[in-house]
């Protein structure tokens, strides 16, 4: 029975991904303390550190369909760790007592930080792909809507005009710096462990070094300069960097969220007959995914946190600490995969109505081009003039309920510089985009 929202039958697709979930399964785990396990006997057979023989029955018997979980189960919970049962159970398969050579050299915190690193490698692939495929996404809605004008906001408010392709990219941008920090982490973070009771390999009077680097090779993984039993920035990292990536999909689900209020209705998730319909208020359409990110994110980096306090690690084996990532590690990988997930659902079906973006900006009878104004009397009659000029006649404007150009152009001490089909052009938010089309190319040419 789960008791969890991420192994829900219910919620468990919505608050996460069945491939990553797959990735820190305990049958996952397991396969991964086999991987090793095979790997170093296959290396210390090679370089002669135990028998060749024990080495190929070793291997033939690092198999997870020979594993028996009631036992892996009940000798866990009597050792507090599962290796020793593993180890137990090769070497119980094994024939002629050959198996005791399985395991020659290791701890348990080796084989159990190194499977942890191939199932960061696997977790970090899927969220490679899923930084990709929201970054496509984003590359399409900033090229469609480079030139749709839509209103920009400060402290909630209506700002400037910007646009909505502007808006994007300047998401994507983020983004693409999040894929470029996961190629730069990934040969720091995946880099096996294999250093015995304190890290010195003193368990190995023969061939220590050269079984550890054949043990990497064999894995694919970094080589360690030096034991990191306690020394856990690495684990910390891989923490920090998918909170990160959770706090710009965040930027994206709070700004749909704020889009898709009935007062604004700029843009909306993808529809779905009945997605986000209210039990009581049939007329209502809520934010669905929005929600679970917003969730999922938060509890993330909660576990970045924790991530970090496991980095309080006592001498060369630590007392708890090290327990912490066995809690956090998994759930934050399953919350993040839930997050890209909606994410990716949002972006690739986004409603957007350029319509009722322009009517928006539209909403304040002008006054959002009193920034335009403002600098286009500035040659004339000097721009703190401007402003404070400008502002009375934003305030008579909203007093009057009258449209900003009709105050301005009625103005004697602006008349005299400009005419009205100045002051028109000044208030067409379409002449004051600034710089948003440029921007845009230059993050789309970025990425290619």
């Amino acid at each position: 029975m789960a008791a969890t929202i991420i192994d829900s039958r219910i919620f468990g697709d919505m608050f996460s991904d069945a491939r990553m979930r797959a990735v820190w399964s305990d049958e996952n785990r397991t396969a991964k303390y086999l991987d090793i396990e095979r790997a170093l006997a296959k290396v210390q057979g090679r370089l002669g550190i135990i028998p060749q023989e024990a080495a190929n029955e070793i291997v033939r018997n690092c198999e997870l369909s020979q594993i028996d979980w009631a036992q892996l189960k009940a000798k866990t919970e009597q050792i507090g760790y599962p290796i020793i049962a593993v180890v137990n159970q090769i070497n119980a398969n094994c024939r002629d007592k050959l198996g005791e050579y399985c395991h020659w050299g290791a701890t348990t915190q080796d084989i159990t930080d190194t499977a942890a690193v191939l199932q960061i490698r696997e977790g970090l692939a899927l969220v490679e792909q899923d930084l990709d495929e929201i970054g496509e996404a984003l590359a399409a809605l900033a090229t469609k809507y480079r030139d749709t004008p839509v209103i920009g906001r400060s402290n909630l408010q209506q700002a400037t005009p910007i646009t909505f392709g502007y808006k994007m990219a300047s998401i994507l941008a983020g983004i693409d710096r999040h894929r470029e920090r996961l190629q730069q982490l990934k040969p720091r973070v995946l880099m096996g462990e294999f250093g015995g009771a304190s890290g010195t390999l003193s368990s190995l009077e023969k061939g220590a070094m050269e079984t550890q680097a054949g043990l990497m090779q064999e894995l694919g993984l970094a080589q360690p300069l030096i034991s990191w039993h306690t020394v856990r920035d690495t684990i910390a990292e891989v923490g920090a960097f998918l909170a990160m990536v959770g706090g710009s999909l965040g930027k994206i689900a709070m700004d749909v969220k704020l889009m898709m209020q009935t007062e604004v209705a700029e843009v909306f998730e993808p529809f779905a007959p009945g997605r986000g319909s209210s039990s009581t208020m049939p007329q209502k359409r809520n934010p669905i995914s929005c929600l679970y990110i917003h969730a999922n994110i938060s509890v993330a980096r909660q576990h970045a946190a924790a991530l970090m306090d496991a980095m309080v690690a006592d001498h060369e084996r630590s007392t708890g600490p090290w327990e912490i990532e066995w809690v956090s590690l998994p759930e934050i990988f399953c919350l993040m995969s839930g997050a890209l997930k909606q994410t990716k659902f949002i972006l690739k079906g986004l409603e957007v109505d350029a319509g009722r973006m322009r009517a928006n900006i539209a909403l304040t009878n002008g006054l959002v081009m009193s920034e335009a104004v403002m600098m286009g009397l500035g040659p004339y009659i000097g721009r703190e003039y401007a402003h404070d000029l400008v502002y009375d006649l934003c305030r008579e404007a909203i007093a009057k309920d009258r449209p900003l150009i009709e105050i301005l152009a009625v103005h004697p001490e602006i008349t005299r510089h400009v005419t009205r089909a100045q002051l028109e052009a000044m208030c067409e938010p379409a002449n004051h985009l600034g710089q948003a089309g440029v921007m845009v190319d230059r993050v789309l040419a970025a990425r290619a």
